[in-house]
């Protein structure tokens, strides 16, 4: 008897949405209003009826015009993550279709994810391109991805993972700490990407790319211009990472 009269309190709860409580309260505030208003009247206070009709029909335009903007607000933020999710669905599928079945991705991190070009600057500061995460998080959805780069010291390690780290990049579980890999030379990085074998590699350094292009399947090469040594077949142009998924094709 106790769980049907709980349970039947329960559904009756749930029926009773916003708009109910809202007529209810309205209904309320009347009633109220037409005491005090009834009261007055006996007293003869005509200026205190007109204050206190002001203030009625204040508070009901009032009421009216809260109502009308949330319900606005409410519609915009629905029409942009709908804009959103839209703008991700087409991103993860060009990204897909680039990467032509992927499985593993190498990328260098000066130049293509961050805003720094060199070791040097990373020993002052590491900034993640805002505009390469959605890329980064739509990539790791169907590739396994490991950042590289070449640094001078631990801290500036440090920096580059807090940056990776504040952007929440880690969050989304398709970038792990362990797969961002550091070494202290150009040499260290080749190395790397010929131990991983991935599919695709990433790089802002032609001669790297070069002698990568015979055991790499495909490789991006991103610069604000082309290299005459990046001329294989297999090495593709793009100004930046993100920049490669707008484009029509390969």
């Amino acid at each position: 008897m106790g769980e049907s009269s709980s349970s039947s309190s329960l559904s009756l709860t749930q029926q009773i949405g916003v708009a109910p409580l809202i007529k209810r309260l309205s209904k309320h505030l009347t009633r109220k209003f037409a005491k005090i208003f009834f009261i007055l009247s006996n007293h003869k206070i005509a200026g205190s009826l007109g204050a206190l009709a002001g203030f009625v029909i204040a508070s009901v335009f009032a009421w009216k015009f809260v109502r009308a903007t949330a319900g606005q607000r409410r519609r915009q933020k629905q029409t942009s993550d709908a804009a959103v999710e839209a703008t991700k669905a087409v991103l993860g599928k060009t990204a897909k279709n680039k990467f032509n079945g992927a499985r593993k991705m190498t990328c260098q991190l000066l130049g293509v994810i961050l805003e720094e070009s060199s070791p040097e600057e990373l020993q002052h500061h590491a900034t993640l391109r805002p505009s390469v995460v959605e890329v980064l998080l739509e990539i790791s959805r169907f590739c396994d991805i490991y950042l590289i780069e070449k640094i001078f010291d631990d801290e500036s390690g440090e920096r580059v993972l807090l940056a990776l780290e504040n952007s929440g990049l880690f969050k989304s579980g398709g970038l792990m700490k362990d797969k961002v890999l550091f070494c202290s030379t150009d040499n260290g990085r080749l190395s790397f990407v010929r131990q991983l074998e991935p599919d695709w590699h990433v790089d802002t350094n032609p001669d790297t790319l070069s002698q990568l292009a015979k055991f790499i399947r495909f490789q991006l090469y991103i610069s604000p211009s082309r290299s005459s040594s990046t001329s294989e077949s297999n090495i593709f142009y793009s100004k930046s990472l993100e920049s490669f998924f707008n484009e029509e094709s390969l």
